[in-house]
């Protein structure tokens, strides 16, 4: 496939064709489509207003799209955009999900769906936290897309998934030197909901972080390490972190009241 291992894509809940066409003339190799859209429709509508960038999706979710159809626009897309389509997918978690259920098992059967859809093996990543997903990612797919992680947590899945698989963690940047205005406006997106929700709470306990560190909206070292802020030089520092603990790629989201665009600019 050709979707590069490269230092740094971006990642966005909502983005339009100008964004993703000014955000592939930065140079940027991938753009990870965040939220969890019930079709692949999104991921088209931005490979059709761009010429080589990548598109992934952050995640597909498994509850509320059907393995099958899925599989007949991932083909589709292969089709008429080969190459710049990764499809990443994920279980959620049970606080927003009513039918959620034996999340591990689901995604092996949904898995199973997309080997059938004739999806490759190579061309889909699972965002795997945990050690039993991090296996399952290894086992069935391309890699891993970890969202919500500090640098610690790309040693330690790199650790399960071995050498030679895809790892592409997410991480959120505000590009201000104001420590407390970074810290205002990180604290309330990562405490609502993400600190509320086991999937990620268990995560960062797993990393070494207490009860302590993750109650009342999360203790300033906590969100330091999953909301990189300060100068362009040290938030670059903090994204290649990741790097240094063995990620591929780091999908970049980006906080505050600031142009997008004009963020990745300086980062990149």
């Amino acid at each position: 496939m050709t979707l590069e291992r490269m230092a740094y894509g971006h990642v966005l809940s909502m983005i339009s064709p100008e964004q993703a066409q000014q955000i592939e003339k930065l140079g940027y190799g991938t753009i990870w489509l965040g939220g969890s859209p019930p079709s692949l429709s999104p991921a088209r509508e931005l490979l059709e207003a761009t010429d080589s960038i990548c598109l992934a999706t952050g995640i597909t979710s498994i509850w509320n799209t059907d393995p099958a159809e899925i599989a007949e626009e991932f083909r589709a897309l292969e089709d008429d955009f080969p190459g710049r389509f990764l499809l990443g997918i994920g279980v959620s978690h049970p606080e927003a999900i009513d039918e959620y259920k034996s999340p591990y098992d689901s995604l092996v059967t949904y898995l199973d769906g997309l080997d059938a859809g004739g999806v490759p093996v190579d061309r889909r990543v699972i965002a795997a936290l945990g050690p039993r997903m991090l296996r399952l990612a290894r086992d069935r797919s391309f890699g891993s897309h970890p969202y919500l992680v500090p640098a610690a947590h790309s040693a330690y899945a790199r650790k399960i998934l071995g050498p030679g698989k895809f790892l592409a963690p997410e991480h959120t940047v505000m590009l201000t030197e104001d420590v407390e205005l970074a810290r205002s406006v990180g604290r309330p997106f990562v405490d609502q909901p993400y600190l509320h929700l086991q999937n990620y709470s268990n995560n960062l306990k797993r990393l070494g972080y207490t009860d302590a560190d993750i109650a009342d909206g999360g203790t300033d070292e906590l969100i330091d390490a999953l909301v990189a802020h300060g100068s362009v030089a040290a938030v670059r520092v903090q994204l290649a972190a990741h790097l240094g603990q063995g990620a591929d790629h780091v999908a970049i989201r980006v906080l505050g009241d600031g142009d997008i665009v004009e963020v990745l600019s300086q980062l990149i």
